[in-house]
């Protein structure tokens, strides 16, 4: 089956029917590129440890690094996701993919949402490392109960990161200097989520004693579905651009 056949929206299904097949062959097509090079997860994998470990470095007091582990594991996250969402238009422009999707009839929004989807899951993935990873650098106790709740509002960052990030990455895809401006541009955007995460995260690991944690986590759904939203709407404009 080529490219177009898959791409071809089917005349007997609905509006949904067609978006999700074609968001899923663009998650599909990502996934599948990943996992022949694996170049981008693992450069984004040792950037994450690498962060982890400088700050464990920078910070001495075992109580401090106790006390930061839910920011430290969030801004691993936001670092590692700018890695992943600056490569994840990379290789459409260098071999002008991009413009050839763009000709087959495909939703706009189809394509951004399989192409935030394939990011988040690749940022999802990198929880089962890194999370581990943090709590034994960081001599934090966790019980699975607790690393499934980690799990839960990784997951809830990852998404909230992932919306508007690749959106902005769409953006800035032919700058050269995209490396410098989507930080720049999703950093401000995504402080809600930073802080609803930390602050989530924290109250996992330090327990919950005035019952704060469903406040924070209906904080950071409410965000992803108003990023997924707006982004979605926004996203004909600016890949179109790109």
């Amino acid at each position: 089956m080529s490219a177009f056949d898959r791409f071809q929206p089917s005349l007997d299904g609905g509006l949904f029917t067609v978006l999700g097949r074609q968001t899923w062959a663009i998650v599909r097509k990502d996934l599948l590129l990943e996992w022949r090079s694996r170049a981008r997860m693992v450069s984004v994998i040792l950037f994450g440890v690498v962060t982890l470990l400088l700050f464990s470095f920078a910070l001495t007091d075992s109580l401090q690094l106790r006390a930061g582990t839910s920011g430290f594991l969030v801004l691993s996250l936001l670092l590692s996701s700018t890695l992943s969402l600056s490569e994840s238009f990379r290789l459409e422009q260098e071999q002008r993919a991009l413009e050839g999707l763009l000709l087959l009839p495909i939703d706009i929004p189809a394509l951004y949402y399989g192409k935030a989807l394939a990011n988040t899951l690749f940022l999802i993935l990198l929880a089962p490392i890194l999370v581990p990873i943090a709590l034994v650098l960081y001599s934090v106790p966790a019980d699975p109960g607790i690393l499934l709740r980690l799990f839960l509002f990784w997951c809830l960052a990852a998404a909230g990161l992932t919306a508007p990030g690749t959106l902005y990455a769409a953006m800035t895809s032919r700058l050269q200097s995209q490396d410098v401006l989507l930080p720049l541009l999703l950093f401000p955007l995504v402080i809600p989520v930073l802080l609803g995460s930390v602050k989530a995260m924290a109250l996992v690991l330090n327990g919950d004693p005035m019952t704060q944690i469903r406040s924070w986590t209906l904080l950071l759904i409410l965000f992803d579905l108003i990023y997924w939203s707006l982004c979605g709407v926004l996203s004909g404009h600016a890949i179109e651009e790109s």
